[in-house]
């Protein structure tokens, strides 16, 4: 897909959100807003084996959503490419639904790791990745992280364990949209400079705007390029992004991190969208 098609499809997906998020009248809408460029570059121009449900192969690529109020932005990808119906879009969060408000790994299965409890994502991520390496599997597996997510201890010991074990099949990813409920992450417990400290720790980092279709193919692309040359690194994408992207009244506000649109909200929310570019920035 190139990316015109892919900005205009990223487009419709934000509508998704937008509308599922209505209706199900509760939800993450900031920090779905600003990793649905990531998740949708990901499964629809990186990821290998995934082309279609029709057409998942055993031997894929994988991905895991470490921050897993974001899922409203997996589950219109995962919709788009017919892992599910689009109709059920508006089950989101609903008593009995597979599309609960964090992924549920036993309910939909091709969500890879049941999230939410953040800080949890890279180390499972970790494990699949080792094991993937010790099968001389070439799969290579992918984790979005929050930037607020990455305060918590667990990540940094999955940070120095890849390195160690040499796991360039793992790409990880840190929607840095510096923004948590509590407020900014530059005030709740700041974490920069985020691109050094992982390179410290011996992480290949790139550090990219996440919302220019083409500085996030290209970074993906380099990470593929150094596993497939025989890196030993793991890649660290740091993806500076904006929260709520896309929506005006939504961008930068912590209100947003957790509150779903009203009537009114969602349906100018999706009028900016339908006229603007999606909130993609190439």
């Amino acid at each position: 897909m190139n990316q015109k098609s892919l900005a205009s499809l990223i487009a419709d997906l934000r509508v998704s959100i937008i509308e599922m998020l209505h209706e199900a009248k509760s939800g993450h809408p900031g920090g779905s807003l600003s990793a649905i460029d990531l998740i949708a570059s990901l499964w629809f121009q990186e990821m290998r084996g995934v082309e279609s449900a029709s057409q998942l192969a055993q031997e894929r690529d994988h991905f895991v959503l470490s921050k897993g109020h974001a899922v409203p932005a997996l589950y219109a990808v995962l919709a788009e490419k017919g892992f599910l119906p689009k109709d059920e879009l508006k089950n989101l969060r609903r008593t009995g639904s597979r599309l609960q408000g964090h992924p549920d790994r036993v309910r939909m299965p091709i969500v890879e790791a049941s999230t939410g409890s953040l800080g949890q994502g890279l180390s499972v991520a970790l494990g699949m990745a080792m094991g993937l390496k010790l099968d001389g599997k070439k799969s290579r597996v992918f984790c979005l992280m929050g930037d607020g997510e990455t305060q918590e201890g667990q990540i940094w010991e999955a940070a120095m364990a890849a390195p160690k074990f040499g796991l360039s099949n793992l790409c990880a990813i840190i929607d840095a949209n510096n923004g948590q409920i509590d407020g900014p992450v530059s005030q709740v417990m700041p974490i920069e400079p985020i691109a050094d400290k992982w390179r410290a720790f011996g992480w290949h980092v790139l550090d990219i705007d996440g919302h220019d279709l083409g500085q996030i193919q290209a970074a993906y692309a380099e990470a593929r390029t150094r596993a497939e040359a025989g890196s030993t690194q793991p890649v660290l994408i740091v993806a500076r992004t904006v929260k709520g992207k896309g929506v005006s009244f939504m961008e930068n506000q912590i209100g947003w991190h957790g509150v779903a649109p009203k009537a009114d909200e969602a349906k100018r929310a999706i009028e900016e969208i339908r006229n603007g570019n999606g909130g993609n920035s190439k």
